[in-house]
């Protein structure tokens, strides 16, 4: 921690946690296991009602830090930016970046926050702070994510053995997807919003597999222009409209050929397409393979 760092903490919190990873770890085993060393947590805690918490740090620290408030209020000054901190809202701090952030005074903020470092750590963060707004992007609640979170805990304070150190830094890659991809997180609880143009369509999509779906369908249904649906879908997915469809109708057929003895021409005929030859060279082009050479081997099974 820099000599310029100031933290203010009065007699702690009740019912904190805090877990600093000794340095002799990260040198020797986080930064340099294949496993860890693409992001790693070098400090995690929880601070309920944290009155009087309030850090400085004039020229940043050499980790990434997120702080996700899930009761009371704090700020946060950035960047000649100060933004104030509400319940569902988390901060993310590139690391090496001059700051400053505090508790309320009247209705102090319980957090949840995590320093990590790592080879992709960089990236990750751009990835989170993508779509935020003055870094404090907005996040629902959600228990499972919590779940995550203690369940990184309980495992640090059991001891540094190899295993739990890969073990709790998989589970922070899950816990920051669910950051990054809250919707996706989210999707036992919530089923996507209507609004959401793109995850309407994909359920259209995966209702109607049996069927063939022209582009113009899809942008009727969605309501909007071709070209202009064609633009958001590929900018969410990465695909084109037709190109994701066939995706899940070559997904399904996977699963016909794993699970049932259905001829490749009743697997086309299920989904929609009439054309055997046509179906095979679709599935081959994703696959890399026929879907008869595929049967093949899933009747195989693994070599041992």
């Amino acid at each position: 921690m820099a000599k310029s760092t100031v933290i203010r903490r009065r007699d702690g919190f009740e019912g904190q946690k805090l877990i600093v990873l000794p340095k002799k770890i990260i040198t020797n085993f986080l930064s340099k296991d294949l496993v860890t060393k693409q992001i790693y947590i070098t400090d995690i805690g929880y601070y309920p009602k944290a009155m009087h918490h309030y850090a400085e740090r004039p020229h940043g620290i050499n980790q990434h830090i997120i702080i996700y408030c899930t009761d009371g209020y704090g700020w946060l000054e950035i960047n000649k930016k100060k933004v104030e901190v509400s319940p569902s809202q988390f901060i993310a701090i590139p690391a090496n970046t001059p700051h400053r952030y505090a508790a309320n005074m009247d209705k102090p903020w319980t957090i949840y926050w995590i320093h990590f470092k790592g080879e992709i750590a960089s990236f990750i963060l751009e990835l989170i702070l993508k779509n935020s707004e003055n870094y404090k992007p907005y996040l629902s609640y959600n228990e499972n994510r919590i779940k995550l979170f203690e369940d990184i805990c309980f495992n640090l304070e059991k001891g540094y053995s190899s295993d739990a150190l890969r073990y709790v830094n998989m589970i922070f890659s899950h816990f920051l997807s669910s950051l990054i991809y809250e919707d996706k997180f989210n999707h036992a609880e919530d089923q996507p919003n209507d609004d959401d143009t793109v995850e309407k369509t994909i359920r259209y999509m995966q209702e109607h597999l049996n069927t063939m779906i022209r582009l113009d369908d899809l942008s009727s249904y969605a309501r909007l222009s071709t070209s202009h649906y064609s633009a958001i879908f590929r900018a969410k997915t990465g695909y084109s409209p037709i190109e994701y469809f066939n995706q899940l109708k070559v997904q399904k057929a996977c699963q016909y050929i794993s699970f049932t003895t259905m001829s490749i021409k009743n697997i086309a005929s299920s989904l929609g397409i009439d054309d055997q030859y046509y179906f095979t060279r679709m599935f081959t082009k994703l696959m890399g393979t026929s879907p008869n050479e595929y049967r093949k081997k899933i009747k195989a099974g693994p070599k041992e």
